[in-house]
C-alpha cells in the first residue's frame, strides 16, 4: 500500500505540473511574449571580442534578486557544509574499514564518489551567486560545473536504481553470494560512469558563459543564446528527462512493489516483520528522494524549454531553478541513507569514530561471532541433557 501510494502521489505531481504548464500556455498573452531567459545579441559598440546579450526585464530582476543571490547560495553552503565531510567519511569507510565489497558496497561507494566530486565545486557555485551572478572563472570552469551538475543528478539516480534492484534480489535470493556478483556490480558502475560521461558531452560543446552588457555581468548556463535554448538544449534534456531519470524511477518503483510482494508472501514471523517494517521505511525513505529531489527537477526542466522552444517565454523559470537548486540536496543525505540500509557501514563507522583500529574491530567480531556460538552450544546441551553444561 505505501508504494502504491508513493506512485499515485508522483503521478499526481507530474500531472498537475504538466496541466500548469499547459495553463500557462493557453493563458499566453503578448505581454508575456519577452519573459524568456534566452539572450538577445546586441552589436558592439566598443569593439570587444567578446560577444553581448541583453535580457528582459523580468529576467534581470531574477538574475540581481535575492533568490539567486541569496537564497540559492545558502542552500548551496548548508550542502557543501554537510555533503563534503559526510561523503568523504563515507568513501573512507567504504574502501578502508569495509571488507566485503559486496553489489550494495560497490554501489554505494560510486554514489558516494560521484556526490563528492559535485560538492567540491561548489565554492565556484557559490561565489558565482553571491557576486550578484557574476561568473569571474572562465568558461572551462563554467562548462566543468555545468557538466557536473547534471551528471551528478542522473549518476545518483542510476546508482539509486542499482541498489534498489540489487536489494530486492537480495530478499528474493539471500543466501546466494557469488563473487561474480560483485564483478557484475563493477561492470554496471563502469558503464553508468561512462554513459554519463557520453551523455554530459553535449554540455561541453556550447559556450555556458554568456556576457549581459546591460547588467555587466557574465553568466554560467543562466542565460544562453535563443536559438540553443529553442532547439538544441529542449532535445538533450527531453532525453536525458526520458532516459536517465524515468525509465529508472520506473524500475526503481517497480522492484521496491515486487520487494514488498516477496517479504508479505514471507512466513509470518518475528524476522520477516522486522525486514518488511524496515523495507518499508527505505522505500519511503527513497521514494521521498524521488519526489523532492529528482521528480520537481526533470519535470519544470522539460517544461521549461518546450515554453522557450514554442513560446519564447519562462514564467516557469523561477521554480526551475529553485527545484534544481533542491535537488543537489541529495549530495548530504545519501550519507545517512547509506547508514540506515547498511548494518556494517554503521558498525564500521561506529568503530572508526571510536578510532577502534580494523584488526581490533575484526577481533570483537570474532569474540562476539563465538560468544554467540558458545551460546547456541550451552542452549542445545542443556536442552539435551536436560542439564547445563560447562564448555569451559
Amino acid at each position: 500500500m505505501a508504494v502504491r501510494r508513493g506512485l499515485c502521489v508522483l503521478l499526481l505531481l507530474l500531472s498537475a505540473l504538466i496541466a500548469a504548464a499547459a495553463a500557462t500556455e493557453r493563458s499566453r498573452t503578448s505581454s508575456s511574449k519577452g519573459r524568456s531567459f534566452a539572450g538577445q545579441k546586441v552589436p558592439n559598440t566598443n569593439n570587444a571580442s567578446e560577444e553581448s546579450y541583453k535580457v528582459d526585464d523580468f529576467a534581470a530582476k531574477v538574475l540581481t534578486g535575492k533568490l539567486t543571490t541569496v537564497f540559492l547560495p545558502i542552500v548551496y553552503i548548508i550542502v557543501f557544509i554537510i555533503g563534503l565531510p559526510s561523503n568523504a567519511l563515507a568513501i573512507w569507510v567504504f574502501f578502508f574499514r569495509t571488507k566485503k565489497k559486496h553489489p550494495a558496497v560497490i554501489y554505494m561507494v560510486n554514489l558516494a564518489l560521484a556526490d563528492l566530486l559535485f560538492v567540491v565545486w561548489f565554492p565556484l557555485k557559490i561565489a558565482y551567486h553571491i557576486n550578484g551572478n557574476n561568473w569571474l572563472f572562465g568558461e572551462g570552469l563554467c562548462k566543468v560545473l555545468v557538466g557536473f551538475f547534471y551528471g551528478n543528478m542522473y549518476c545518483s539516480i542510476l546508482f539509486m536504481t542499482c541498489l534498489s534492484v540489487q536489494r530486492y534480489w537480495v530478499v528474493v535470493n539471500p543466501i546466494v553470494h557469488s563473487r561474480r556478483k560483485s564483478e557484475i556490480a563493477l561492470g554496471i558502475s563502469l558503464a553508468i560512469w561512462i554513459l554519463i560521461l557520453l551523455g554530459t558531452i553535449p554540455l561541453y560543446l556550447v559556450n555556458q558563459t554568456v556576457y549581459i552588457s546591460d547588467l555587466n555581468i557574465t553568466t554560467c548556463h543562466d542565460v544562453l543564446p535563443e536559438n540553443i535554448l529553442a532547439h538544441d538544449m529542449f532535445k538533450y534534456f527531453l532525453s536525458l528527462a526520458i532516459g536517465l531519470f524515468l525509465i529508472p524511477a520506473l524500475i526503481t518503483a517497480v522492484a521496491y512493489i515486487l520487494m514488498i510482494k516477496t517479504l508479505n508472501a514471507s512466513i509470518s514471523d518475528i524476522s520477516t516483520g522486522k525486514k518488511r517494517k524496515r523495507a518499508i521505511k527505505i522505500i519511503i525513505a527513497v521514494l521521498s528522494m524521488y519526489l523532492i529531489c529528482f521528480t520537481p527537477s526533470n519535470v519544470l526542466l522539460v517544461v521549461h524549454y518546450l515554453l522557450l522552444k514554442n513560446y519564447n517565454q519562462s514564467s516557469l523559470y523561477m521554480s526551475y531553478i529553485t527545484a534544481l537548486c533542491l535537488s543537489t540536496l541529495n549530495s548530504c543525505i545519501d550519507p545517512f541513507i547509506y547508514y540506515y540500509i547498511s548494518k556494517d557501514f554503521r558498525d564500521n563507522l561506529k568503530n572508526a569514530l571510536l578510532c577502534q583500529s580494523v584488526r581490533t574491530t575484526r577481533r570483537m567480531q570474532v569474540s562476539l561471532s563465538s560468544g554467540r556460538y558458545l551460546k547456541k552450544s550451552n542452549s542445545y546441551s542443556s536442552n539435551s541433557n536436560g542439564t547445563t553444561k560447562s564448555t569451559y
